[in-house]
């Protein structure tokens, strides 16, 4: 799996100043888990170190200036910007980390300053780049690497990347419908636990009650399940999918093993205890049981356990 990075998030000496931006996460974490695939348009354009640029306001109109001398660099960075993002299409990322409040990089927030030097500054502005990219690629996992440190945030993103990365690989295989049926069920409580309306929709999509080709199909499907899949999860939806997963074993086990796991989904409810301990008796009753139907759920592993992005309460909204 290869994610695109920010250059100077992986420690390159890249800035303006000539230091760098190194986040353990990406570097010490992530790392376990993806290939990195670093990009800076500024790095391509300006030799490090360099004059800041940054984004002003005039007449309406947010361009790139340089704050040395004010020159107007608008068109070279949104050239760079453009050829990046084709580059970027070849190598097939399945998602992207950018630097937060980069005036190239910035995926929101970023600081547009005023023509005049008595006008009020905003932070609503987009980096160059980072337009480019939500454009071209309004799917693509995205994040700022200051927004991961966010534990809510992170773990839809990880969840997002890693089932944007399984569709990808689904449709290379050349699926029947059969196969597309299988897969579709397999995020049943996944995509539930950000949107049952969106799990209705892709359902009609699998249906297909006006009989179009595989191809037609799959490409509704894919557009669907992208949107689905970049929704937020909350407490609430997680919870009325655990209820649902509870109903499978509810009537095999004994009134104290009923009580026990209805207060650990209260508790979760509460934000008492994270989501892992609720997953762990879940796995557990699934095993003992033989559930298939619950073992070929990716909610339950959506990701390699390692990540340990349920282990925090803070996780779940």
């Amino acid at each position: 799996m290869k994610l695109g990075i920010s250059s100077c998030l992986l420690g390159t000496t890249c800035r303006y100043d000539g230091g760098h931006s190194r986040d353990k996460f990406i570097v010490n974490e992530l790392s376990n888990y993806f290939d990195f695939e670093a990009f800076c348009p500024e790095r391509l354009v300006f030799p490090t170190p360099r004059p800041a640029i940054r984004l002003v306001r005039s007449n309406g109109e947010v361009t790139v200036r340089t704050s040395n001398d004010d020159e107007d660099v608008t068109d070279t960075i949104t050239e760079i910007s453009k050829e990046l993002v084709k580059k970027i299409e070849d190598n097939q990322l399945c998602g992207f980390i950018l630097k937060s409040k980069s005036p190239t990089c910035g995926m929101e927030r970023v600081k547009i300053y005023p023509d005049k030097k008595n006008g009020q500054s905003e932070n609503v502005g987009v980096g160059v780049f980072a337009k480019e990219l939500k454009e071209r690629f309004p799917y693509l996992p995205i994040e700022e690497e200051g927004r991961l440190g966010d534990p809510w945030l992170r773990e839809n993103f990880l969840m997002q990347i890693f089932a944007y990365r399984h569709l990808f690989e689904f449709l290379k295989s050349k699926p029947s419908f059969k196969d597309l049926v299988d897969f579709h069920t397999s995020y049943k409580y996944l995509i539930y636990s950000k949107s049952q309306s969106s799990y209705k929709e892709l359902g009609n999509i699998v249906a297909n009650h006006e009989k179009k080709d595989i191809e037609e199909v799959l490409s509704l499907y894919k557009v669907a399940f992208l949107e689905a899949i970049s929704k937020k999860g909350s407490i609430s939806k997680t919870y009325n999918v655990l209820l649902h997963i509870y109903g499978y074993f509810k009537k095999v086990i004994s009134k104290e093993e009923k009580d026990d796991i209805l207060e650990t989904l209260e508790d979760f409810k509460k934000g008492i205890v994270p989501l892992i301990a609720v997953i762990k008796i879940i796995k557990l009753y699934t095993n003992k049981f033989d559930i298939e139907y619950l073992k070929t759920q990716v909610f339950i592993n959506p990701y390699p356990k390692e990540l340990a992005l349920r282990s925090k309460v803070e996780a779940y909204k």
